[in-house]
């Protein structure tokens, strides 16, 4: 599994992790929702269960189902703010579309 995190993100992340000591990791994966079929979820894992991978990418574990493991394959993580507002950015080399807010993709 090949997934990038820019140092800002991973900084981000490791921020969310020193706030929960007994989380797992970072959950990464995708969820069908929004007008173009999928949206990234990023979350705090408590467990790692038996459908789940644990790829470690620059000394940060995350947790991917397999069920997302081919969707999110390749995706640079990135975390950006613009004024008031900051979130983490995908860039997605699978995502065939996306749709006019940016808040869902699709994979053909």
């Amino acid at each position: 599994m090949s997934i990038t995190i820019t140092p800002v993100a991973n900084e981000r992340m490791r921020h969310f992790l020193a706030g929960s000591p007994a989380a797992a990791g970072v959950r990464f994966g995708v969820k069908r929702t929004g007008c173009s079929g999928f949206a990234y979820v990023v979350d705090l894992a408590e467990t790692v269960g038996d459908g789940d991978q644990v790829v470690e990418v620059d000394g940060l574990p995350l947790i991917i189902n397999d069920s997302s493991a081919a969707l999110v394959e390749g995706v640079v993580i990135d975390f950006q703010r613009q004024g008031l507002n900051a979130s983490f950015v995908f860039h997605n080399p699978n995502a065939t579309g996306a749709c006019g807010c940016g808040e869902s993709f699709t994979v053909s």
